[in-house]
This record gives structure tokens, C-alpha cells and sequence, in this order.
């Protein structure tokens, strides 16, 4: 063999190598297609501002994005702000993390076939899917949680500075890439903790304080966030329900994308904890998955809630380790099986019964992967990334279609700037189409807001244009009524009733011409 092809036969046999390969494949396919959601037109408002416009802003609200918001200036001063430039960072997040779950499974329950098994079916879940093709921190928490682990082992194993410090800076980004991911640290505890059982006869001491110590390190960079994010969480999050104790049991179905890919990978966590030779590894990776769940459902018992599959997605990988370990427990368990000797002689080859052990293994790797197929295609369909109807593209093709210089543009604001329709429309707005902005007191950018400050006094800011487009929340017939009684009252005075009502999904779009 040529030195030249060495490194290359080498990287296809890594066992990380084919998960990450397929997590691109599978990320990649159909990037762009979804339209972009009101939160990732967060995403795109604010990581294309300035730099200062950024900072100011994240002092108002979204403080617990802003390490995301950072990268993503960065990312979009390089490569721009496409659908597909916008989620490319994501793809590349979901693929880290496949190799970290694999390289996990094989420190946990050695083997190919359970390192190479987890990576694979942490491919699959539509959720990862989901999130990998969305312009948002979850995938870079999830990758990070899955480093975290990786080198948390890699640390127990031969505890030093060197191997300490990929954990620290791991569990500080995945901190500072969304601060419920930190709670990983529950699932760790329990993890270390039964590390130190199973090793008590020659436990290294010294573990006792560099974990906490680590933890410590780790923490500092996320107690900024942490103490601006509190401050606004009760504006950002109060629209998340209290969770019951059904949906702490039902939680599954939702972070996985579907009932039926729960449900095969719990039976291949079960084989895991019952067939495999390490049972102890295989409780530790069921505790790191499950632990900061039951943390983060006790704590949204309480004022304010977190408990929403997205902001737990970085559970995802521990599962699909402890599904890995399933996945070798049953190889192994039908190669002993099949290869054993009944008679004088024995009844299978060796090779024959490593063949009906791979055969096995396939048919396990397969469960989830039939699962989730009914689910794949529905998080690639064009408006599969909205939580509701938000036909952003529609309203901003039907304005510049019909668009005349001078023509005004009014859109919701206020109490209803959560729906992001001001930055949505003009993410899709051609670059000559300007309509001047209708009742607004200053810009999202002036305001260090994610969307415009209206005006208090409408008719000051109404403009003298003598055509106004309005975007009104739902699908309406009577759109003025849907708007403010002061700013409804000032357009029926100066325009009249509307010329041209367009519901369009989600959102109505109406044009009002004083002229005619």
C-alpha cells in the first residue's frame, strides 16, 4: 500500500468517521428547503446587525443567545445570510456530535459495533433531524454535551490537566450555547459517582475534588449569561406550560420526534441494561440521559418553565449511546449463542456465527431507522420548521409584486412582536423594495429591540404616502380590526377601508389606497 493512501484507509476505518458522514448526508439533504421560522429570523435580525447594535441588544433581551448570536456575526460577515449559509453551522454541529456519541459508546462498551451502532442511530431521530437544519443553538449544545461526555471519561480514565481542560472548555460552551444544557452536569454527578463505585478497589483519589473543580471552571464563563438571562426570562419564556407528570413520562415521544422511535430506543436501552456485560457503564449512560430531564421537569414546577423538547435535545446523544451498548449487547449475546458448542462438534462456524451476530446487529440498527422514516420527509417540507403558520415569503412576494416607490408598510408590534413579522417580511423583501415603515417610533436596531418600537401617538407617524400595506395577525376579513382601535382608526380616517384583502395562512395582508 502507497504511505499516500494510508491516512485515508485509516480515517474510513475510525469508528466516528461513517456517523459524522452520514449526519452531514442526513443534515444536508434539503438544507434549504424549510422556510426559515420566526426564530431563526431572530437569528439572521440579529447576527446581521452591527457588532455595537448586538451588544446593546443582547442587554434588553436574548442575553442567553448571545454567545450564538456572536458566532453567527462572525459566520454571516464570511459566508452571508442564505437559508442555507444560516444553517450550515448546525449541519456541521449535529455531525460533531455523532462522532462524540460513537467515540463515547466505544470508551463505554467497547466494540465497533455499539461505537459505530450509537453513532448511527443518533442519525435517525427526527428531531436531530430537525434541529440540524435549523438556524439555532440547539445543535451546538447538543454537540458540545456530546464532548463534554466523551472527554469527561477520557478524564476519568487518567485524570490530568490535559484531559480536563477539553472538558471544561466543552461544558463552558455548551453553557454559554444555552443555558439549560448545563443541567448534563446532574447526569454527570451520577455518572462519576458510579465510576468511583465500580473502581473502589483502586479509585485515583485525586477525582474526589478535580470533577467538582472542573464543573467550577467550566461554570464561570455561563454566570454571566446566567445572571442576564434571569433577568429576562420572564419576557422570554413565560409562554412555556408548567409540566404535568404525564408529560414528564410522554417526554420521550417528543424529544425523539415520534412515539414509535422512543419506543425502540428504550427496548434497545433495555437490552443494554440486561444483556450486556457491562451493566454499570450502561446505568451510567441511562442516568446521563435521563437526570438533567427529571431536573429540568422539577424545576419548571416552579415560577418559570424550561421543560420543551428543544431546549433538552442534548439528552438525544446520551440515548443513543446507551441504544449503542443495546446494539452490541445483542451482537455479542447471538455470536456466544450461535457459536457455542452443543455436540462433539461444533454446530457453526465461527465466521457463520459472527455473520448471524451482524445479522442481529443490522435488525436492532434498523428499529429506530424504520420508525423514523414516516417522520424524516415531514421535517424537510417547506413550512415544517414553524410552530404556526408563518407564510413570511407569501406576504413579502405578494408587497413586491404589486410595490410602488413611497408605498408604506404597517405590521404587528407590541404585544404582538413575539410572531417576528416585521424582521420575516423584510428577510424576504427584494433589495429595491423599501416601503417606508408605517407607526413606528424607532427601528428594531434603534431600539436595541428584536423588532420596531411602535409609536404612541399613531397619526405623527403615519407618513404621507398615499398607499399602506398592513400585515395583520391570522386570516381575516376585516384586518383593521385586528390592529390597535387608535391605529385602525387613523387609517379608516385617512385611507379608508382597504382596496385588496389577502389572507394568506397565518397572516392577512391588505392594501389601502387613499387615491382611490
Amino acid at each position: 500500500m502507497r504511505p499516500a493512501v494510508r491516512p485515508a484507509v485509516r480515517l474510513l476505518g475510525q469508528v466516528w468517521f461513517w456517523p459524522a458522514l452520514v449526519m452531514l448526508g442526513v443534515g444536508g439533504y434539503r438544507l434549504g428547503t424549510p422556510e426559515p421560522w420566526r426564530d431563526e429570523i431572530a437569528t439572521w435580525a440579529v447576527s446581521t446587525r452591527s457588532l455595537d447594535e448586538l451588544v446593546r441588544l443582547l442587554g434588553h433581551i436574548d442575553a442567553s443567545n448571545g454567545a450564538y448570536y456572536l458566532l453567527m456575526h462572525g459566520w454571516t460577515s464570511l459566508f452571508g445570510d442564505s437559508v442555507v449559509s444560516l444553517r450550515i453551522p448546525s449541519v456541521l454541529a449535529m455531525a460533531g456530535a455523532a462522532a462524540f456519541v460513537a467515540l463515547t459508546a466505544e470508551r463505554l462498551f467497547g466494540g465497533r459495533v455499539a461505537a459505530v451502532g450509537a453513532g448511527l442511530l443518533f442519525t435517525v431521530a427526527p428531531q436531530i433531524s430537525h434541529y440540524a437544519q435549523e438556524a439555532r443553538a440547539y445543535a451546538l449544545a447538543t454537540c458540545a454535551v456530546a464532548a463534554a461526555t466523551y472527554f469527561l471519561l477520557r478524564a476519568l480514565e487518567r485524570p490530568g490537566l490535559r484531559r480536563w481542560a477539553p472538558y471544561c472548555v466543552s461544558m463552558a460552551l455548551a453553557g454559554v450555547w444555552h443555558l439549560v444544557s448545563f443541567t448534563t452536569v446532574a447526569g454527570q454527578l451520577a455518572l462519576v459517582l458510579l465510576h468511583l463505585w465500580r473502581t473502589r478497589a483502586a479509585v485515583d483519589r485525586r477525582l474526589l475534588w478535580h470533577y467538582p473543580v472542573a464543573v467550577a471552571v467550566a461554570a464561570l464563563p455561563v454566570l454571566p449569561v446566567v445572571l442576564l438571562g434571569t433577568r429576562q426570562s420572564g419576557r422570554q419564556l413565560g409562554w412555556i406550560a408548567t409540566p404535568s407528570v404525564k408529560g414528564l413520562l410522554k417526554f420521550g415521544d417528543h424529544l425523539f420526534g415520534s412515539a414509535q422511535v422512543s419506543q425502540a430506543f428504550l427496548l434497545l436501552a433495555l437490552a443494554a441494561l440486561v444483556l450486556s456485560g457491562r451493566r454499570a457503564q450502561a446505568w451510567q449512560a441511562l442516568l446521563l440521559a435521563e437526570l438533567p430531564v427529571v431536573a429540568v421537569w422539577l424545576v419548571s414546577r416552579g415560577e418559570t418553565s424550561y421543560f420543551i423538547d428543544r431546549y433538552l435535545l442534548f439528552t438525544v446523544p446520551a440515548w443513543a449511546v446507551l441504544a449503542g451498548g443495546g446494539v452490541g449487547a445483542g451482537y455479542r449475546a447471538v455470536a456466544a449463542l450461535a457459536g457455542r458448542s452443543w455436540a462433539p462438534r461444533r454446530i457453526v462456524s465461527p465466521r457463520a456465527a459472527l455473520a448471524a451476530a451482524g445479522v442481529v446487529a443490522v435488525g436492532l440498527l434498523a428499529l429506530p431507522a424504520v420508525a423514523a422514516l414516516p417522520k424524516q420527509p415531514a421535517v424537510r417540507y417547506v413550512g415544517s420548521h414553524t410552530a404556526s403558520e408563518e407564510p413570511f415569503r407569501e406576504v413579502a412576494e405578494a408587497i413586491a409584486a404589486g410595490y410602488r416607490p413611497g408605498d408604506g408598510l404597517a405590521a404587528p408590534m407590541g404585544d404582538q412582536s413575539w410572531a417576528m413579522v416585521w424582521p420575516g417580511v423584510s428577510y424576504h423583501l427584494p433589495p429595491a423594495v423599501h416601503p417606508f415603515p408605517v407607526f413606528v417610533a424607532r427601528s428594531a436596531e434603534e431600539a436595541d429591540e428584536l423588532t420596531p418600537e411602535p409609536c404612541p401617538q399613531p397619526a405623527s407617524c403615519l407618513g404621507d404616502g398615499s398607499r399602506i400595506w398592513l400585515i395583520v395577525l391570522g386570516d381575516t376579513e376585516d384586518p383593521l380590526a385586528a390592529v390597535p382601535q387608535d391605529q385602525a382608526q387613523v387609517l379608516l380616517d385617512h385611507y379608508g377601508t382597504p382596496d385588496q384583502v389577502t389572507p394568506l395562512g397565518g397572516l392577512t395582508l391588505a392594501l389601502l389606497d387613499r387615491d382611490t
